[in-house]
């Protein structure tokens, strides 16, 4: 809506019917739907089911947000290269679920999102860009999942999905690609 990603959105899919994306979708006139992965016979089912879906809209980028499934093997290579996901960590650091959690656990002074190409092993896709934020001694999971949110993932993924939208992204020996170079994340920092 804003014009920093040159796109049109053509469907805001869910597995959870009650996913605040969907309301979000109709608001905005956004086609939107829900596939209950509930009612799939196993995830090569719904993962069809899915496949289906984005296709029959001509999906060209696919911009995972929020979307706590895994997808099969038969699914990401159908949409290799086209798949992108936000990852709310410094990956490869803290791959998973409770990534808030393991940060303040490990007492990391840094914590940030990752915008990465979607790849059969689980948050391990080529890294596009990264953002931080430094943890601050009050941040509890609440706090700093609240932060990375509106400090760093609402900034950052728009920015690397109009890079896509652009053409200017691709996947390519396991290595991302920004205008044909290979993208060079900055070192974290110190933790």
């Amino acid at each position: 809506r804003d014009g920093r990603i040159d796109a049109e959105p053509v469907l805001v899919l869910s597995n959870r019917p009650d996913a605040a994306g969907l309301e979000r979708a109709a608001r905005f006139g956004v086609p939107a739907t829900c596939l209950d992965h509930t009612h799939f016979a196993d995830r090569e089912a719904f993962d069809r089911a899915l496949a289906r879906s984005l296709a029959d809209c001509d999906a060209e980028i696919i911009a995972l947000a929020g979307f706590m499934r895994i997808l099969t093997p038969g699914f990401i290579a159908q949409f290799a290269g086209r798949l992108f996901n936000i990852h709310p960590s410094l990956l490869p650091r803290h791959r998973g679920l409770h990534t808030h959690r393991r940060v303040l656990a490990a007492g990391e002074t840094w914590h940030g999102a990752s915008v990465h190409f979607v790849t059969e092993e689980l948050d391990a896709g080529a890294v596009i860009k990264q953002g931080r934020i430094r943890v601050r001694p009050d941040d509890d999971e609440t706090s700093l999942a609240r932060r990375v949110l509106q400090e760093v993932e609402l900034q950052l993924y728009p920015e690397v999905l109009s890079w896509a939208a652009a053409g200017r992204l691709r996947l390519e020996g396991g290595r991302a690609l920004l205008d044909d170079r290979a993208v060079v994340l900055p070192p974290i920092g110190e933790n």
